[in-house]
């Protein structure tokens, strides 16, 4: 997908509010991607990019924007916490676990394209086993019908999902669960997976679904017609070339002031993750990864400690900074009415499930927004995650009183409404204020 920077900003648009200069460095790395790729292997080798710290309080956009961005050309995407990891010798995991995640979610992107262009041949055949077992379960019940028509009708009242929950005894592959090496370090094993080809897969009977029979058969026939030496190259070479590692809280381990106990582990760890985003070799299952041309995009807080704490070679490796404000009133408002996932949208949408029709007045929206900054305030700044607790507390009483045989109710949110749902919560905030 060949995007503008002016396009990709307004795709972000749709889900996130404001920050317009990390959208603007985003969208410019991203289309450097592009640019990149246009131009002769020689030139290309030479030109790697540039990586990006935002800074900003929690929950005002960072990981949204960087997810985002990855969803929106489909590139692999992997979120860590620089807190995980630790020096080599210490108990934690080890830094090259962030670039075999990341292998990890590529060769499953590119697995699922694969399975999409096979869906439909691998379908028909699942369908005409399920059906086979299914003819066999239910011809004993078939009475004095005659077999055309029978077998007519049953073909028609699958296809309609009728059978969905009807239990069935088929043969499938008996999957063997990876096995941890090292319990909490990630490594996993595959006792099934050391012999690779040369035994054949276990097959066992089991009694499930029909639904649940077609999912798992449709999954087997998808397997047999991909090549896995295909996927498992292509998944590789799209880490490399659009990979996006997102590394958050990469604050926690800038060392402030003395190089003394601590600090010389949080520094340890930022000179672990150095040779990973300088560029090196990563050994993986799926083979040799050069991490060159992988973009990270680093986040904080950085309340305590700042950018320039970071050792100075990663910070040299991190060229653009951007800061993400606050969010103010407006924000919120906006937050509420504008993207496409609006979390007013959502409790309307689930609600509606119990026949309420929930509604938002303007002053309503208005007043929930100047809470959730009251609240953010007067407390610690949770961004816009204060949201998801005020409304929660706003519409506590309908979600538990809604379902059952409950009649279609429309039900209006107003500021009234919403004040004397949130009085409390206002209340104590109030009086914190007034309190050493």
């Amino acid at each position: 997908m060949n995007l503008t920077p002016r396009e990709i900003v307004k795709e972000l648009d749709r889900y996130i509010i404001g920050q317009d200069n990390a959208k603007r460095a985003v969208a410019i790395a991203l289309r450097n991607r592009y640019r990149r790729s246009q131009l002769s292997p020689e030139l290309r080798e030479e030109i790697t990019p540039k990586n990006i710290i935002m800074k900003g309080p929690t929950g005002v956009g960072k990981t949204e924007i960087a997810r985002r961005l990855a969803k929106l050309v489909n590139a692999p995407f992997i979120k860590v916490e620089a807190t995980k990891y630790t020096e080599v010798g210490y108990v934690g995991r080890d830094v090259e676990s962030m670039v075999k995640d990341l292998v990890e979610a590529s060769v499953r992107l590119v697995k699922e394209e694969h399975f999409a262009t096979v869906s439909a041949k691998a379908t028909a055949v699942a369908e005409k086993k399920v059906l086979t077992v299914l003819f066999d379960a239910l011809s004993k019940n078939k009475g004095e019908t005659p077999k055309e028509i029978w077998e007519e009708n049953l073909v028609r009242d699958f296809h309609d999902g009728k059978y969905d929950n009807f239990t069935i005894e088929i043969d499938v592959v008996d999957e063997q669960k990876p096995v941890e090496i090292i319990p909490g370090m990630g490594a996993e094993i595959s006792i099934g997976s050391i012999f690779g080809d040369m035994l054949p897969k276990r097959r066992k009977n089991r009694k499930i679904t029909v639904k649940e029979a077609l999912k798992l058969i449709i999954a087997e026939e998808s397997n047999k017609l991909i090549d896995e030496d295909a996927v498992k190259t292509e998944g590789v070479r799209r880490a490399e070339e659009e990979g996006i590692i997102f590394i958050d809280e990469i604050d926690k381990i800038a060392a402030k002031g003395s190089r003394q106990g601590q600090d010389v582990s949080r520094e340890g760890v930022q000179r672990d993750i150095l040779p990973i985003v300088e560029g090196c070799t990563v050994n993986t299952k799926y083979g040799i990864v050069k991490t060159d041309y992988i973009l990270f995009i680093a986040a904080g807080a950085f309340h305590v400690a700042s950018v320039g704490d970071l050792i100075p070679e990663l910070q040299g490796r991190f060229p653009i900074r951007v800061e993400l404000a606050s969010l103010t009133k407006q924000d919120f408002v906006n937050i509420l009415t504008i993207p496409q996932n609006a979390i007013t949208t959502q409790y309307s949408t689930l609600l509606a499930v119990d026949n309420i029709d929930l509604q938002f007045t303007r002053d309503a929206i208005e007043k929930i927004a100047e809470i959730s900054v009251l609240l953010n305030t007067t407390s610690e700044d949770i961004g816009a995650r204060r949201l998801h607790t005020v409304m929660e507390n706003l519409i506590e009483d309908i979600s538990f009183n809604a379902g059952g045989d409950i009649p279609f109710t429309k039900v209006v949110v107003d500021a009234k409404y919403v004040d004397d749902h949130l009085s409390s919560v206002t209340k104590d905030q109030n009086v914190k204020k007034y309190i050493l």
